[in-house]
């Protein structure tokens, strides 16, 4: 999934080298830790310090006969340090050194998913205040409603994504955890205050209380988060789709000199980007259902959780950091035909009035059942026969009682709808 759209930092992120560097972060900061408090020898730290390394393909050499990650990781480091690697792990368990880790691994993963973040929120901002006064028809049930402009569904985008930042710094901070407290989490070998300094060298927070593992309920909330984030990203990618459609064409995805929409059909130009991420949407939010799955395992812990964990951990960043760059790219280069929407509106005939009618009837004295049955007889003719709701009702003695012809005339304004699209922007971007 690395191409153009994506950030090779991500990818970097999973790489199983750098996986191994946090383990050995992990461990000597307990060394230091430990070395500060008495425990390690001057000397043995200092050899510690200096020789311990790894490399990968002996790691999966030892591991092809223990048949254990971890062990065969320290067994590798040892062989780089010598006789004082007697110290490194001492008192610890494999899921603290695991669990510790991929905290770190999540919590760099947040941060470029968050820059990711705020790059969209910035194209989004822009085009918003690009269209603001771009008139478009609101549809509800795909059917023509009332009046919006096209930088109110950008600003729709926006505050949405806003509030995913939030959800990603919430997320960050729930798995920006953790713990050195042992086999089922009682300290019988460490200290309470071994693992707050480790975590603390390690720009972690603590976990307040452990099994032998970190809870997973933290990394269910991390990536139900990316999956909301990825429905988020749908949501705008399925807008496009529609408003691409040969029938309405109000956007359309940019398409490059030489680009091919089909190999059969030459005219076709396909919103290929939107199709490709409400796709991957799925798999998000198949992986934050994987996530939730993880949170019940038994007792002080399984290892059912760990499997699931090695494929969505680097398949959910990776992907979302994919398609939150290519949905930027999208919206960045986004055609838009605002002739097109002057053109969509014009084929209901003003029917996209009809609540105004209404409620100038009302206030004639009209009850509300009645003045609704009257505005609604006018504009089925006008679904019928294709006319125009203003000269409809203009045709209708029983409206004409009511309205002048000028009254009527005067209800037909676009800026009634309109008229607080600057309050609009400035709630959500705090500015006109």
């Amino acid at each position: 999934m690395i191409d153009r759209y994506s950030n090779p930092a991500m990818a970097r992120i999973w790489t199983i080298e750098n996986k191994y560097r946090k383990w050995l972060d992990v461990e000597l900061a307990v060394c230091e830790t430990l070395f500060e408090r008495g425990v390690i020898p001057p000397e043995d730290f200092r050899i510690i310090k200096e020789k311990a390394d790894f490399d990968v393909q002996r790691i999966n050499e030892i591991e092809l006969e223990t048949q254990h990650d971890v062990i065969a990781f320290l067994t590798c480091v040892g062989e780089f340090v010598g006789p004082p690697a007697r110290f490194i792990h001492e008192g610890l368990t494999s899921s603290d050194v695991l669990d510790t880790a991929f905290g770190l691994l999540l919590t760099e993963a947040s941060d470029l998913l968050l820059e990711d973040l705020d790059k969209l929120l910035s194209v989004l901002k822009k085009r918003a205040f690009e269209f603001k006064d771009v008139v478009e028809m609101g549809r509800s049930h795909n059917i023509h409603a009332e009046p919006i402009t096209f930088g109110l569904k950008l600003a729709v985008w926006y505050s949405e994504m806003e509030r995913n930042r939030e959800r990603m710094m919430q997320a960050r901070e729930g798995v920006r955890v953790g713990k050195i407290s042992g086999a089922v989490g009682t300290f019988a070998n460490t200290a309470p205050e071994i693992e707050e300094a480790v975590c603390e060298r390690l720009g972690l927070k603590s976990a307040a209380v452990s099994t032998q593992i970190i809870q997973r309920d933290r990394h269910a909330q991390f990536f139900t988060t990316l999956a909301i984030i990825g429905s988020s990203i749908e949501k705008i990618a399925t807008q496009v789709r529609l408003l691409q459609h040969t029938e309405i064409r109000e956007v359309e995805e940019y398409f490059s000199p030489g680009q091919k929409g089909s190999s059969a059909m030459p005219h076709k130009r396909n919103p290929i980007s939107s199709e490709n991420l409400s796709g991957l949407a799925r798999v998000l939010r198949g992986n934050g259902m994987a996530a939730m799955e993880n949170v019940a395992l038994w007792h002080e812990r399984d290892i059912s959780h760990s499997s699931v964990e090695r494929v969505i951990g680097p398949d959910s960043t990776i992907l979302l950091d994919y398609m939150l760059g290519r949905l930027t790219r999208v919206v960045e280069r986004l055609t838009v035909f605002p002739d097109n929407m002057k053109r969509n509106m014009a084929v209901s005939g003003n029917l996209f009035f009809s609540q105004q009618v209404m409620l100038s009837l009302i206030q004639k004295g009209l009850s509300r059942e009645e003045a609704y049955r009257m505005v609604q007889r006018n504009a089925m003719e006008v679904w019928s026969r294709r006319g125009d709701l203003k000269e409809q009702l203009k045709s209708d003695k029983d409206v004409t009682v009511l309205l002048t012809v000028e009254e009527i005339d005067s209800l037909f304004d676009l800026g009634y709808h309109l008229k607080n699209v600057d309050v609009i922007f400035e709630r959500v971007f705090g500015e006109k």
